[in-house]
């Protein structure tokens, strides 16, 4: 296997609102704030020892389109999650199933998409 060329530290989400991002997002991810630059970056503790990073980036332009990426998370209970999430301002998007493997879609509070599916 070759050497990385780069390690990745962090996912940074594009957002308009830091405010109602910030909330959304460390309710979703169950973690505090580590670091922040003013209203512009807010950068999440990992949600374990040496686990990836999240962060936001506020940003002038509004989303527009599919994501190109997107966050996969594992959960317990997929109905519970959903209803959590939306109950946090996110909203419901689209469901899956391939080969018995089933995952929902969904966009937090400004319709930034990302996936849950339960594991196990």
């Amino acid at each position: 296997m070759p050497e990385p060329v780069v390690n990745v530290g962090t996912v940074v989400i594009n957002v308009n609102d830091m405010a109602t991002e910030k909330a959304f997002w460390g309710e979703v991810l169950g973690v505090g704030v580590a670091r922040e630059i003013g209203e512009f970056f807010t950068w999440f503790e990992p949600q374990k020892p040496g686990g990836m990073g999240i962060a936001l980036q506020l940003v002038p332009d509004a989303k527009a389109g599919r994501n190109r990426l997107h966050l996969d998370s594992v959960v317990d209970d997929a109905a519970a999650a959903r209803a959590r999430i939306e109950e946090l301002g996110g909203s419901h998007v689209e469901d899956h199933d391939m080969g018995g493997f089933t995952w929902t879609v969904m966009a937090d509070p400004e319709g930034n998409e990302f996936c849950i599916a339960a594991v196990g």
